[in-house]
């Protein structure tokens, strides 16, 4: 079987599946993380991989930029593929004074400007937060490893560039880091009964200008990759 989107058969990719913004940084893990690698997607150009990291085995796959894109890629990975856990590994601009470059956040909640979740007409407006599950194996992989791991509330929002950040506004509620995918995914988790994680590396300070160069964002964070890679089932 395949979908519009994804060239793999079913039984072609992992339980749990790895999913980076940049297809690039799909191949990167699959290079240098996994074993006996194959590759089981290459429409768009959104790669995807399956190999075994520790004798489990586990996916990797490229999501692309927002939550339009993020919830087509997961949906299809939870209804079609039969995936059970999603860990988005991504960059984030971190916002709370805590937060710095390099910096490894997982979201326990994601706060969004986006309207994804009207398509389910709940009576009201739906917190998307992430598997406890998940989050508890993330925090004891990353004691284990000797990475500080922070944890709280981030922003999925629909715009990279906007003329009205409001930044200032989610940092007095307390949210860690803006990124642009969690809280689709975990949406989509949701809708499907199944499990979803963010973790994000800071590659950015929106308040001071500082930031990581692109080839940084691709293959600097490994701390990231290692404890995303423990949470394979």
């Amino acid at each position: 079987m395949s979908t519009p989107h994804n060239a793999a058969n079913r039984g072609d990719i992992a339980k749990t599946v790895l999913m980076p913004g940049d297809p690039l940084r799909a191949k990167f893990i699959a290079e240098n993380y996994l074993t006996e690698v194959t590759c089981y997607n290459t429409i768009r150009n959104m790669l995807g991989f399956t190999g075994l990291y520790r004798g489990k085995r586990v996916s990797v796959q490229g999501s692309g930029m927002g939550i339009p894109s993020i919830g087509i890629y997961s949906y299809e990975l939870f209804s079609e593929y039969d995936v059970q856990s999603i860990i988005r590994i991504g960059t984030a601009g971190g916002l709370a004074e805590k937060v710095g470059l390099r910096d490894l956040v997982a979201g326990m909640g994601a706060c969004t400007n986006s309207a994804f979740a009207a398509q389910y007409r709940l009576p009201g407006t739906f917190a998307p937060i992430a598997s406890w599950r998940l989050l508890k194996k993330a925090d004891e992989a990353a004691r284990s490893l000797g990475v500080e791991l922070k944890v709280g509330n981030l922003l999925s929002s629909d715009t990279f560039y906007s003329d009205d950040p409001e930044h200032d506004k989610w940092i007095s509620m307390g949210v860690l880091a803006v990124e642009m995918e969690a809280a689709g995914l975990y949406c989509t988790a949701a809708h499907a009964g199944r499990e979803a994680l963010c973790l994000c590396s800071i590659s950015d300070l929106p308040a001071t200008g500082e930031s990581l160069s692109p080839l940084e964002r691709q293959e600097s964070f490994h701390d990231m990759m290692r404890v995303a890679l423990e949470l394979a089932d």
